[in-house]
């Protein structure tokens, strides 16, 4: 996971820790040992690594390691690239939920998870289902078989002597040369994605080295090679993060005619308090215990005419592991497939992807109507989505802070004549 924020969240998206002894062998399909860098021919990279080398060994790394990870090290141009890279359009979040919950996903999650001999002994010890736990493998690395070929040390000194999230990298790029130190694993099988996470279940290295654990009892902790130890590590992360026991993430629900939508991403309430509202299970029947004692948060992900749901608290611990309500709704909703929960009963919408100019018009537009959405960047975060619905409920529409097309031509309609109109209530 990339991005995570237990931090580093758990990825920040990313990625988890763990702890471990002896160096496990190199996993069936991974490279043995690095690609040779050249000799960096970037000044700024040179004068980065020099100074870098000096604060890891000052931070208890051996000199030797350090000094043997660091000789020649080059910066790569991909990583560059992907830090930067913005893409012109936001896939919708119906298509990606759609493209993680498939019927082969569920099919193969159930096999896999009936084929894990330790995952009865991980469930009970941590608490979490083995359907989120086998999801998040689904989810991160198609159970493992896409695990990322970037070198991680060498990824992460990119994006350190970049500049833009210096301090984050240094810190997991140090972790990094301590696993390696440490004997944990080699230098070549610290391969992941660009930002740095790596194994089955895509943890940074300071999350493995804070929470990887050894899941099959032979001494290690191998979250490349093993399954259970990887399965064991994301369910260690999770009970650290907050795992509640017997509590749902979420649950579909049905809203009622006349519905106040500016209620969504709002203020947490219970299913007593929720039901007084109109707000019942999609499904039918009544709450579990553990659910109906639980704050629950009203998500509508595509707006009023979309399916609605009540998270829980262990929905928000699941985006501790990647910081991201797309992602904690699919796995989420993969894990409940996967023990067998039917369909969602409200479908899907169809939803137009929107552009990098869409967002950014939408938000500019938000701006100068009053409603302060945040950084003009094109992503349509929680403070963009807060401005939109204040402004939707200023004009009488559905206040569900959801962005469509539609939307977007309607904001725009909107700033020729905002001069002329008085400022929206509490507007600073």
């Amino acid at each position: 996971m990339d991005r995570r924020a237990f931090l580093i969240m758990a990825l920040a998206g990313a990625a988890d820790s763990g702890s471990g002894p002896s160096a496990p062998s190199a996993p069936q399909g991974m490279a043995a040992a690095p690609e040779p860098a050249a000799l960096s021919a970037d000044p700024a990279f040179e004068a980065w690594s020099r100074e870098f080398v000096g604060r890891a060994i000052l931070s208890g790394l051996p000199a030797e390691v350090v000094t043997r990870e660091m000789t020649g090290l080059a910066p790569d141009s991909r990583v560059v690239a992907l830090d930067s890279r913005q893409p012109e359009f936001a896939k919708p979040i119906s298509d990606y939920i759609k493209g993680v919950v498939t019927d082969e996903r569920i099919a193969l999650g159930r096999r896999k998870a009936d084929a894990i001999a330790a995952l009865p002994r991980i469930e009970a010890d941590y608490g979490v289902p083995r359907e989120v736990l086998v999801s998040i493998w689904a989810v991160e690395t198609a159970f493992g078989s896409l695990q990322g070929d970037f070198d991680v040390i060498r990824s992460l000194a990119t994006l350190a002597a970049s500049g833009r999230r210096r301090d984050w990298a240094e810190e997991q790029l140090i972790a990094a040369i301590r696993i390696v130190a440490d004997g944990e694993a080699t230098r070549g099988q610290l391969r992941g994605s660009w930002a740095g996470a790596m194994g089955q279940t895509q943890f940074e290295p300071y999350t493995y080295l804070t929470m990887a654990v050894d899941g099959d009892g032979d001494g290690r902790r191998d979250v490349w090679g093993s399954s259970a130890d990887a399965l064991a590590s994301a369910g260690n992360l999770l009970t650290r993060a907050g795992w509640l026991r017997g509590q749902r993430w979420d649950r579909e629900v049905v809203l009622p005619p006349g519905f106040d939508y500016s209620l969504t991403e709002g203020p947490r309430q219970d299913a007593a308090a929720w039901a007084a509202l109109g707000v019942m299970p999609a499904a039918g029947g009544g709450w579990a215990t553990a659910d109906a004692a639980s704050q629950a948060q009203l998500l509508l992900p595509t707006g009023a005419a979309g399916p609605a749901f009540l998270a829980f608290d262990n929905h928000f611990v699941i985006r501790k592991y990647n910081n991201s309500t797309a992602y904690a709704l699919a796995v989420g909703l993969l894990a409940d497939r996967i023990g067998g929960a039917p369909p969602l009963a409200t479908p899907w919408p169809h939803e137009d992807p929107l552009s990098l100019a869409d967002r950014t018009a939408a938000q500019s537009a938000l701006a100068r109507l009053g409603y302060p959405p945040g950084a003009l960047d094109g992503v349509i975060g929680a403070n963009t989505r807060a401005a939109l619905r204040q402004w939707q409920k200023a004009k009488g529409l559905p206040a569900d802070g959801y962005l469509s097309l539609d939307v977007v031509r309607r904001l725009q309609a909107e700033v020729p004549t905002a001069a002329d109109a008085p400022p929206p209530q509490g507007a600073s």
